[in-house]
């Protein structure tokens, strides 16, 4: 079954016409649009029986493998885009840094970032390193038809604090330390990572994403003075990079309430905000010309349906007013989350903010 056979409120012409990219650029919809990070993912049994056997990153450098989880959710959900399935130490891998997935565990690095010659693990990237990306990304917007895709970046300061670290970390203090204790070296590290981050964003706007969202997953570790010196001259440049393909760019991150107006001022279109701050005052933080995109407490979808519907009104009712809005999840889908309870709840929210 082709992603236009899914059920959804009104189908559009062309991804440009959509109800999720225009939100995006904060034009009328007909109703709020719906897509979920995570949504291709350990929470469909579809994808746990196609992912069988085979390790994440070779399932990243699948292009057929990658078309059809990248579709699962859009089929089952009727969501209003598609999100490309990757993972964001890809790039890093496809450049040449041994690193691996472990399961239950995460990202580790073989070598991690400490010194100025380890700088050398990072080459750039060129096209020809992701040849799959294209591929897969060609396969999926001729079988997505009018829905968008969005393409995906990890953003330099999460990159780099996997590099640094080796792996994932709740403290970041290797991170942090060459953060405050030699700001060149750092500011170098993630100028070479906006250059990597940049050029496979381009990779897949070019192959055709719709738009794109940078994860800063642990920016929300730093306070403002940190983040404004030391971490978002990265991020513009690599939103800056992107800037002249005219596609919506989204800023993600978590436990990021602090930095909100930071984060758009990066750069960013769309705004992701968390399930902590409510999105009217996220919009009074970030400032006018931005779409939101958020939140409901992913946990939420673990309570019972009138429970999540209420919730839901409460996202809804927040997003009154909003220049443009997206809904989303304040964080990823949970591996144990049902997923008929994403299915009635992109119903609802149709059916709820119809115009």
């Amino acid at each position: 079954m082709s992603a236009n056979d899914a059920p959804r409120a009104q189908q559009p012409s062309a991804p440009y016409d959509s109800a999720f990219l225009k939100a995006c650029r904060r034009e009328p919809v007909p109703h709020t649009p719906v897509w979920f990070m995570r949504q291709a993912g350990r929470s469909l049994p579809e994808y746990r029986k196609v992912r069988e056997g085979i390790p994440m990153l070779e399932s990243c450098m699948r292009p057929e493998l990658v078309t059809e989880i990248t579709l699962q959710p859009v089929r089952r959900h009727g969501v209003d885009a598609a999100i490309y399935f990757s993972d964001i130490v890809v790039p890093l891998k496809a450049i040449g840094v041994d690193l691996d997935i472990k399961p239950g565990v995460g990202p580790v690095v073989e070598r991690p970032i400490r010194t100025r010659a380890d700088l050398a693990q990072l080459r750039d990237l060129t096209p020809e390193d992701v040849s799959y990306v294209t591929e897969a990304i060609g396969l999926l917007t001729r079988e997505l038809g009018a829905t968008p895709l969005i393409g995906f970046a990890g953003a330099p300061f999460t990159l780099a604090s996997y590099l640094v670290e080796g792996g994932p970390s709740r403290t970041y203090e290797n991170a942090k330390a060459m953060m405050y204790g030699d700001p060149e070296l750092w500011a170098d590290l993630l100028d070479r990572l906006a250059d990597i981050t940049a050029a496979f964003l381009k990779v897949q706007i070019e192959a055709g994403a719709s738009a794109v969202q940078l994860f800063d997953s642990w920016a929300g570790a730093l306070a403002p003075t940190d983040y404004r010196r030391s971490v978002l001259p990265a991020s513009a440049k690599v939103f800056e990079a992107v800037a002249g393909y005219g596609v919506p760019r989204i800023h993600f991150g978590v436990g990021t309430g602090e930095l909100l107006r930071l984060m758009g001022e990066a750069g960013a279109d769309v705004v992701g905000v968390d399930w902590r701050v409510p999105l009217d005052e996220a919009a009074r933080r970030v400032g006018p010309g931005k779409a939101l995109q958020g939140n409901l407490d992913p946990t939420v979808l673990f309570a019972s349906t009138e429970a999540v519907e209420a919730k839901t009104r409460e996202v809804l009712d927040s997003a009154v007013g909003l220049e443009g809005h997206v809904f989303n999840l304040g964080h990823g889908v949970m591996p144990s989350t049902d997923p008929d309870a994403l299915t009635r709840l992109v119903e609802y929210v149709h059916t709820r903010s119809a115009r």
